[in-house]
Parts: structure tokens; sequence; C-alpha cells
């Protein structure tokens, strides 16, 4: 792992070096993760995320922390999630349209458990985590920041480490607080080098650090009924609301070189200096609820997601270099509301069944990136899934629980003028299709 950011950190470097010698460099990026761009546990990927605020599995330390209250016992749970895309282009110049089909195929776990037995207090206090890894376990650290002069999909690129980790309590009658953190890696690389024009080096120095960066989750979940009738049946048994915050998060790297060019550059040599980031999730406000019945429940939830800060992470970014754009040609992107809406029904004691619906618009403002060439549609996400708990474990204090979820995402269509290096338009059609699988196995303690 380390030797392959090694090697893509001097590949970034040294293509920066030979396009100030006077070569090209043609470059393509994208942002998203999977809790906001698919779904972590089959749950949140079957019900389009609708009902992931009051998913009792441990994905709520991403999509409301709080919720980790909802069961006393303790749990540790491993899945995988495997998304296909087709993202196309259309464009009556192009001998294919199909800009992206390479998968996305994550290994994830995670673990809930309550660590009121490490105080003298009754109080509960729970903990918990999870971790996702692409490439089913064996991309950690791929970064990739481009330009592109034929189209790049803004979202679904790769984002090889998901981690949240955090805590939940009950505060007073039906009232649970919860906060936890994204960790994102935040890497600087310092190389100098000797070159020659034809890329080949010697007398190289190579120092690359990582940091994590912490970036906070905040959830409270209100179940009504114990809030304001613990004591007595009412009208509001049943209902349960929940409001969460996340803060913007990104991946970054930063590198500092210094390159001699043996014949063109002498020493001291050129000074490069690249600061980029690959991945964003936007600030992040949401609100939902749910009634649950008797084998049964419907919820939803609204997400406002404010993607109209990426312009300015954009402008200090020197690949994707908006800070020298004119505001005519600046790319330009729009808070947008995202609703969601799930049910889930028991089937008998050992199934249950789910799904969801949500639409998402494009966060993606103007149409015309030159350079950038950014490509995003609105879509809408259906989710299907299914769960069976096997009760008749001869080792096990408690059941296991078996999760599958799909969903489908369809692309629809829009149009974008691309420019290529030369300024030459062309214009093109952006659409797709998405499917995603996903299986869990859950384990209580």
């Amino acid at each position: 792992m380390v030797s392959t950011s090694r090697f893509s950190l001097r590949a970034i470097t040294l293509a920066v070096a030979a396009a100030s010698a006077g070569f090209s460099l043609n470059a393509s990026a994208s942002m998203g993760n999977i809790g906001t761009t698919y779904g972590v546990m089959p749950v949140d990927v079957a019900t389009a995320q609708s009902l992931s605020m009051f998913n009792e599995q441990v994905s709520a330390t991403y999509y409301n922390p709080s919720y980790l209250t909802s069961d006393e016992r303790g749990e540790l749970t491993g899945g995988i999630l495997h998304a296909e895309q087709e993202l196309r282009s259309s464009r009556s110049d192009a001998d294919g349209d199909i800009i992206s089909d390479s998968p996305s195929q994550h290994v994830l776990i995670g673990m809930k458990t309550n660590l009121a037995s490490l105080t003298r207090f009754d109080h509960p206090i729970y903990l918990g985590f999870i971790a996702g890894v692409e490439k089913y376990g064996k991309e950690m650290l791929a970064f990739s920041s481009e330009t592109s002069e034929t189209g790049q999909y803004l979202q679904y690129g790769k984002e090889p480490l998901f981690l949240n980790i955090g805590g939940a309590t009950p505060l007073w009658r039906g009232i649970s607080g919860g906060f936890s953190v994204r960790v994102t890696l935040e890497a600087a690389a310092q190389l100098d080098a000797v070159s020659t024009l034809g890329g080949e080096t010697s007398r190289e120095r190579l120092a690359v650090n990582a940091e994590p960066s912490l970036k906070s989750i905040l959830g409270t979940t209100i179940k009504w009924g114990d809030t304001f009738c613990p004591d007595s049946d009412c009208f509001l048994d049943g209902w349960e609301s929940a409001v969460t915050y996340r803060t913007k998060s990104s991946a970054s790297t930063s590198v500092d070189s210094n390159i001699i060019v043996t014949q063109t550059i002498p020493d001291p040599g050129l000074s490069l200096a690249v600061a980029t980031i690959d991945s964003f999730q936007p600030e992040t406000f949401a609100i939902g609820t749910q009634y649950k019945g008797d084998g049964w429940r419907i919820g939803g939830s609204i997400e406002q997601q404010n993607w109209s800060e990426l312009e300015d992470e954009f402008a200090g970014d020197t690949i994707k270099d908006q800070e020298n754009v004119s505001a005519a040609n600046r790319i330009r992107f729009d808070d947008i509301l995202v609703p969601r809406i799930g049910a889930e029904y028991q089937l008998s004691r050992h199934f249950a069944v789910r799904g969801g619906l949500a639409y998402e618009e494009s966060p993606l403002k103007t149409t015309r990136n030159p350079e950038l060439n950014y490509l995003d549609t609105d879509k809408i996400v259906a989710g299907l899934g299914i769960s069976a708990t096997y009760e008749r474990t001869r080792v096990l204090a408690y059941p296991v629980r078996l999760d599958i979820g799909y969903q489908y995402q369809q692309l629809q269509d829009r149009d974008f003028t691309i420019v290529d290096y030369d300024g030459n338009e062309q214009q093109a059609t952006a659409d797709g299709d998405v499917h995603v699988i996903s299986g869990s196995i859950t384990l209580k303690f």
C-alpha cells in the first residue's frame, strides 16, 4: 500500500514538471463516498437511505450516531458492497459513449458496545465504529485528481478509506444524543529529484506524511411516546424523529517538489507545488421521522446538502485551477434538498422486506466547465432488500442476522458543452445506470 502511494505521488509531481517544461498534461477526478452515494449497509442501500437515520446497525455512526442507543446489545457486523456503473456521455464525434464502467467494491466491518461497565454508573454509553476499504480490502490510499477534455463524472469515484467512530447515550425520557467523527487523510509529500526530458529520474528523495482529519457528525433522536407519555398509551406511541448535522469533509494531497531537468532546467531546479482534493462530502443537515407499527414501519427524511462550499475548495486546488479561471467559465454548484421515503414489513418471525425511493437533484449548476468538463445529472434512486434472522444457533447466545440490499440509480438525461484543450466545443448528453448490491452478517453480544 505504501509503495502504491509513493509512486502515485511522484507521478503527480513529475507530470506537473513535464507540463511546465512544455509537455501536455491530460488528467479526471470525482467526488463522493459510499455513505452519501449508495448507502453503507444493506438496510441503507435497500431503503435509498430513507430509514438510515433509524438504522439499528453500526452505520448509525455515520447517519445518526444517537440511534446507537436503540439496541442495548453489542454488535459485530461484516459486509460487502459492489456497485456496477455505466456512466455515459453521448457525443457525435465519439466512437463510444461510455465514460466510466469501473466498479466500486467495498469490504466493511463495524462494531458497537456498551462502555457502562467501565464506570461506576449504570448509565449506558455506547461506542461504535465502522470502516470500509475499496477493492475488497486491497486498496486503502489510492488517489486521483485530474482535468479532462472528454468529460468526467462529478460523483461515483472511488474513496478507498471510509472510517467513522462515535458514541451515544440516552439523555432523558426517550431523547438520546450522539456524536461521531469521520476520519479522512490529508497527505503531504516532498520530492527532490534530477530528471531527464525522457522522464528518467535519479538522486531522488521523497518524504510522505499523512495526517488524519476529523470531521464532526451530530445526531439527536426523540421517541415521542416515551417523552410525553412514558407511563401510559397515547397517540404518540410509535413515532420517532431525528435531526443530524454533518460537517463538510474531503481527502486532500499536497506535493512540494524541486526538479532539475538535465540540459533544460539547471540547479537549483524548478520548484513546484501541487495542492488538490479528491473526494468531497458537503455540509449536510437532515431531519427524518418514522412510525413503527406492529411488524412494520414507514418513514422518510429530507437532507440539505451545501455543495456551494465546493467552489471555495476548487479555488485553492492547483490542478482544477479555478482561481485563475474567468468568472464566466468558473464552475458553480447549488445547495440541494434530497427527499427520501421508505418502508419495512416483517413477513414472519424470521424474514423482513424493505424498500425505498429518493430523488437527488444534481448540485452541478454549470453545464460548460472548460478543462474540468464535469458531468452530473439528476437521479432517481430505488432500492429493495430482505433480512433473515437465524435463531437456532447452538453456539451463539443471540440470533444471527443476514441482510441483502439492492439499489438501482437512473441518471436522467442532461446536456453539456464539452470543451477540449484547444477550445473546441462539442455538445454531449450525459446519462447512466448504476446497480448496487450489498450484503452483511450481524452478530449480537
